[in-house]
């Protein structure tokens, strides 16, 4: 990584920016066609995602051949750490809101609602006890049992805090040299992600089932379940395709020991992945 005159580099004019935001603006035209009911809204939505596809796989290529050729240096190094690291914080604000939403509902609504103030219970819900969990004053959610939290998700627990060893594993035998080691642990994260994924896909199944009958439409702890678990697995979802890209370079031959912040970045945000499901486990499941 050269440090010639201490120089920063300077990206060559891109046209990945212009073809992203195309992709985007005609991907929410059809998804506002869509919504509409229009029937070529679908098709021009699939039409934009797959521009947008096209742009994150061009301009990645392009990153990463500017960094395998040894174009950056290490100003540009230490700028895509804090980068990265921004990212993160801005995810953990992300998360921090859904959570503070599940707070503000258990702890300040529902004590309000269920004779907090006795004057709204009286004469809004005076049958309603505050409870958690709830499907709303009034029963506007209908009947739904819980997921039991020591079968698929004490599972999912397993494997995801199984996949930040394995992970880290990785990143010991990436600094030490051993492609081989390297590799094998990189497709161990990447099973356990999968793995994860799929339980949580049958689990999904399992609670909209007669058995469970928790929906979207299950009340307040009905949406704050799905919204919290659900958007968490988006971001399983798309760390696990981060580890797929990141496994196929090393096997590529890519990264050092001294150079290997593309592999850094996936192992933090895979870690913020972990750390986020154990409150989920503990707030959402336990509680």
């Amino acid at each position: 990584m050269s440090d010639t005159n201490g120089s920063y580099y300077v990206p060559h004019g891109s046209g990945w920016p212009i073809i992203g935001s195309i992709g985007l603006f005609t991907m929410m035209q059809g998804f506002a066609n869509f919504l509409n009911g229009s029937g070529i809204g679908s098709t021009v939505m699939l039409v934009g995602f797959a521009i947008l596809l096209f742009m994150v796989f061009g301009w990645f290529r392009t990153v990463i051949n500017e960094s395998e050729t040894g174009t950056y240096n290490r100003q540009v190094d230490k700028s895509f750490r804090w980068g990265m690291g921004w990212f993160i914080f801005s995810e953990v604000m992300f998360f921090a809101a859904f959570f503070g939403a599940l707070w503000y509902t258990r702890v300040l609504v529902m004590p309000w609602l269920g004779g907090g103030d006795p004057g709204t219970h009286e004469l809004l819900y005076p049958n309603w006890e505050a409870s958690w969990p709830t499907n709303g004053p009034g029963d506007v959610g209908g009947a739904f049992t819980l997921l039991d939290p020591w079968k698929i998700p004490a599972l999912n627990t397993l494997l995801l805090l199984s996949s930040g060893v394995t992970i880290t594993f990785a990143h010991w035998a990436l600094k030490k040299g051993n492609r081989g080691s390297l590799i094998m642990w990189m497709i161990a994260t990447v099973v356990l992600g999968a793995t994860f994924l799929g339980f949580q896909a049958y689990e999904y199944g399992q609670a909209y089932s007669e058995h469970h009958n928790l929906t979207l439409g299950s009340g307040i702890y009905g949406s704050t379940f799905f919204m919290l678990t659900g958007f968490h697995g988006l971001h399983v979802t798309l760390g696990t395709i981060m580890l797929i890209v990141i496994t196929l370079r090393c096997a590529k031959g890519h990264f050092t020991a001294d150079r290997h912040f593309g592999f850094e970045a996936v192992a933090w945000y895979w870690h913020f992945v972990d750390v986020v499901w154990l409150g989920l486990f503990i707030f959402v499941y336990l509680l």
